[in-house]
């Protein structure tokens, strides 16, 4: 045999090692891999996922109690103003009653009728009082304007600057909230 048939028949060789070596390797590393985990190992996993199992229990609850607390506060802002587009329906029926209960007559027969119109008036505000709506008491206190609407200044002797000196249209609230401002002249 020659030197090169040698050569290549030691190179032939060394290439059958490395491979047989290369498939042991692969194959020790296939069996690490499919080894079982330990007890302990399988016990942790478990506490895992049961922490976030609770975790999102904990937050599913919470989320639900938020919603209903939320749906609840909404019901009963409902419930709280559900007069509110009514009254306010009927203010200007209340104002155009009460300019009507001002005018003075001596006939006898506008006389009655001015006396049913108040009988009627005073039912009027009974059922809107009776289901929150009151009047926002403004005459003669310093202008508020949360509660009123200055349309007019006028210099009054003897009235501080910013005093409502006139009352032109009633304000009225629901409850706790505004339904009308009032409208007012301010004093300058």
């Amino acid at each position: 045999m020659s030197k090169e048939e040698t050569k290549e028949e030691v190179k032939e060789e060394v290439k059958e090692e490395v491979k047989e070596e290369t498939k042991e390797e692969i194959v020790e590393e296939a069996t690490e891999e499919k080894k079982e985990p330990s007890s302990d190992e399988i016990i942790e996993g478990l506490k895992a996922e049961l922490d976030k199992a609770k975790n999102d229990v904990a937050r599913a609850y919470a989320d639900t109690e938020n919603m209903k607390k939320r749906l609840q506060k909404d019901a009963d802002a409902t419930r709280k103003y559900r007069f509110q587009q009514p009254a306010t329906e009927i203010l200007p029926i209340l104002d155009s009653m009460e300019m009507a209960l001002k005018v003075q007559t001596e006939d006898e027969t506008i006389k009655n009728y001015v006396k049913g119109f108040e009988m009627i008036h005073k039912q009027l505000k009974g059922v809107l009082e009776k289901e929150g709506v009151q009047e926002i008491d403004v005459a003669d206190k310093p202008f508020d304007h949360n509660t009123m609407q200055a349309l007019m200044q006028e210099k009054k002797e003897g009235v501080e600057s910013g005093m409502v000196i006139e009352v032109l249209q009633k304000g009225y609230m629901l409850k706790d909230r505004i339904l009308r401002p009032a409208l007012v002249k301010v004093s300058e």
